[in-house]
Order: structure tokens, then C-alpha cells, then sequence
């Protein structure tokens, strides 16, 4: 599970590095300093995998709402909150 906002209300993802077996579902979770979302980044992600397919189409505005998408392709994975990438809320998950 990945908190999107920290406790304190910091624009980041927790843990900012997650680290999933291919074929398992990871969640995200509205925590503090919404609206979030998460956005794959396109040059950033295996070959072969479509972007539109696990990024968010849409925002998470309530505390406590989730995302969660299931990977199965091995490799690495870069994403952003969108309305706070300017502030450096980026993430990273490994499927291996």
C-alpha cells in the first residue's frame, strides 16, 4: 500500500520506492494534501505497456479513497501525482 500525501501533509508518495511480484495488485490511498493521482510515465515504463491503461484517469479528493491496478510485466515503473508533479511528488515501483 502506498499512502499518496504523508502524515504531515507533505506532497509525496510513502514509500516513495515499492517493490511488488509480477502478477500482484498494489494499492494507493488518498492520505493527506489531495486531490492526487498517479500517472505513468510513458519513457518510463517496460516495452509493450500501455500508459492509458494503468494510470489514473481521474483524481482521488476524498481521504481514504484508493487506486489499485495489478502488474504483469516484470521491469520498472516511474509515476507522478499530476497536480503535484511541479513539487517533486514522483514515485517509483519495481515488479519483479
Amino acid at each position: 500500500e502506498v499512502k499518496m500525501g504523508s502524515d504531515s501533509g507533505g506532497l509525496q508518495f510513502v514509500p516513495a520506492k515499492s517493490q511488488i511480484c509480477k502478477g500482484d495488485t498494489i494499492t494507493w490511498v488518498n492520505n493527506k494534501g489531495g486531490p492526487h493521482n498517479v500517472v505513468f510515465d510513458e519513457d518510463a515504463i517496460p516495452a509493450g505497456v500501455s500508459q492509458e491503461a494503468i494510470s489514473m484517469d481521474s483524481q482521488l479528493g476524498e481521504e481514504g479513497d484508493t487506486f489499485s491496478m495489478k502488474f504483469d510485466v516484470a521491469g520498472n515503473y516511474a509515476y507522478y501525482c499530476e497536480p503535484h508533479r511541479g513539487a517533486g511528488m514522483n514515485g517509483a515501483l519495481v515488479v519483479a
